[in-house]
């Protein structure tokens, strides 16, 4: 199936760079829906003039998704948040943003959608964001039945933001915070890897579900054991209830990005994997990259020293 027009929602985030440059370079026009057109123009350079433009649209208003649709081949829907402000509920981007999207390409005639979710969405979460994804998964299916929904677990890579979020607390703080005492599992997958897979979908028969993850299993400590090892620091991984990080992350959620949320906590009380028997990144014909051979090469600059500094344990 050729495509020649792609929508995609979201695409100025952590995936939607990756997703748009390689959209680029099969040489499809990627029309880009963000809030903020500015912001995406770093976005133009990766294809040639007038291949990839910034629409000014909102998963949250109807009229805005309508046009960034209309005349579509395909719609990819990336947009996601972590924590909630003022009218970007998970409700609002998670439910009812995502079944907007998908009614709109069934509407406009799309032949292919994809939904990304996240491992984790479950109606039965603790978490209100695991709820909210799967409401918007229920509600993509229930307007584009050949949909095809796309669940990664945690992404790294060189804008990620849990590795140098922990990176940079690791430089000034000499203790780093394992609640429920770090036990959570993650299987992390190169940001690339989730890139090529979802552009992939685009030539598969759709109505299907990934899960993407990493060669790995990582527990939540040894995922930060291995960072600290990566920027040759010495730091206190304290074990911590999550009653105590649930007091920390009210006040936390005060600030305008927030480190941490009580919803996280919530979240991190259930292992983030693959689950037994899902289609995965192998039934895409990839081969998940290494955590060990990609941290590296962007976390060096938390080193004493920055960039050029020695390997030398601090």
């Amino acid at each position: 199936m050729t495509f020649r027009r792609v929508t995609l929602f979201g695409g100025s985030g952590f995936l939607g760079r990756y997703i748009v440059e390689r959209l680029a370079d099969r040489e499809m026009i990627v029309t880009v829906a963000v809030r903020d057109t500015e912001a995406a123009k770093f976005l133009v350079p990766l294809g040639d003039v007038g291949q990839i433009v910034p629409v000014c649209a909102s998963v949250t208003h109807q009229k805005s998704v309508d046009a960034v649709v209309a005349g579509a081949d395909a719609v990819i829907n990336l947009v996601g948040i972590l924590h909630q402000r003022g009218t970007q509920t998970f409700k609002a981007v998670h439910s009812d943003g995502a079944a907007r999207v998908a009614k709109a390409a069934a509407a406009a005639g799309a032949r292919r959608m994809i939904h990304v979710s996240a491992i984790g969405a479950d109606r039965r979460a603790l978490s209100e964001y695991g709820r909210s994804k799967a409401a918007g998964e229920d509600g993509v299916r229930a307007a584009f039945a050949a949909a095809d929904i796309v669940r990664p677990s945690l992404l790294f890579g060189a804008e990620d933001r849990f590795f140098n979020l922990f990176a940079g607390f690791a430089r000034i703080a000499p203790v780093l915070p394992l609640y429920g005492g770090g036990r959570t599992r993650f299987q992390p997958v190169y940001v690339g890897d989730a890139a090529d897979g979802v552009v992939a979908l685009l030539a598969r028969e759709g109505g299907k579900t990934y899960e993407l993850g990493g060669p790995r299993i990582y527990s939540f400590a040894a995922l930060l054991r291995l960072m600290l090892e990566v920027i040759g620091r010495r730091r206190i991984l304290l074990p911590l209830p999550y009653s105590v990080g649930a007091l920390q992350a009210m006040f936390l959620e005060m600030l305008p990005n927030p480190p941490i949320t009580r919803d996280q906590l919530k979240q991190l009380r259930s292992d983030n994997i693959v689950a037994e028997g899902a289609l995965t990144l192998a039934d895409l014909g990839i081969n998940p990259t290494a955590l060990e051979m990609v941290l590296p090469t962007y976390l060096a600059r938390y080193r004493r020293g920055g960039r050029l500094g020695r390997m030398s344990v601090a």
